[in-house]
């Protein structure tokens, strides 16, 4: 990614603080407590695309209760697995996505733990999950902040609306150099606040249709609320 001219970067990096700290005071100050199994946040990750948080906690719960351990989903037929997890939505797809990844983490590891992640440089860990079929930025990004507390920030589709409508994002941005260009703009220290308090807000208050501009806390920042009110 081509890097920003010096007075853009400042600029955005000065809006993003302001965001931060006005979301802060709004929603709260949000803490990372989770110390979930990475592979357990890699496959429930992988559960939540395109569904909401509560078929897909009702799919991995339904999952964890079918099988006693990951290697028997990975020794599964991806039917069962699908059976398993068809309250998540794409069951079809998912079951497959997800023995894949089970099997490739096995034959590169030799084993499928993934606590490895914690302790290594943030660019290898990457690197690592995103070289898995079917995990792209978003998932790994997941995986890295919420079990590894590592400072990455997972683009989802309320934070892609909400910088773009804020001007942070270009209208055609793919995920990876979204992923990338956030990362230069956040503080230290707020990339699970941003990511948990940009969230709250697109669900609350700036929802793809009829937005609630006028309950915007951001909204003299924002050029497209602006227009609203």
């Amino acid at each position: 990614m081509k890097p920003l001219p010096p007075d853009e970067l400042a600029e955005k990096k000065r809006l993003v603080k302001f965001i931060t700290q006005n979301l802060e005071a709004t929603y709260g100050i949000p803490s990372n407590t989770s110390f979930d199994d990475p592979l357990d946040e890699l496959i429930g990750t992988i559960l939540s695309q395109s569904t909401t948080n509560i078929n897909s906690h009702r799919a991995f719960a339904s999952l964890k209760k079918r099988f006693p351990d990951w290697e028997s989903v990975r020794q599964a037929r991806p039917e069962s697995i699908a059976t398993a997890i068809q309250s998540g939505g794409l069951a079809n797809v998912k079951s497959v996505v997800i023995k894949n990844v089970l099997n490739e983490i096995l034959e590169r590891r030799g084993n499928l733990d993934l606590s490895f992640l914690k302790t290594l440089p943030i660019d290898e860990a990457r690197s690592f999950l995103t070289s898995l079929k079917g995990v792209g930025p978003k998932t790994a990004a997941c995986v890295l902040l919420f079990s590894c507390q590592k400072p990455l920030f997972p683009m989802d589709t309320h934070i892609f609306r909400i910088t773009r409508r804020l001007g942070l994002l270009p209208e055609k941005i793919n995920d990876q150099l979204a992923h990338e260009l956030m990362e230069t703009l956040i503080p230290p220290r707020k990339h699970y606040s941003l990511h948990i308090n940009l969230i709250a807000h697109g669900r609350k208050i700036c929802h793809p249709h009829s937005p609630k501009c006028e309950q915007c806390s951001l909204i003299e920042q924002c050029d497209y609320g602006k227009g609203f009110v």
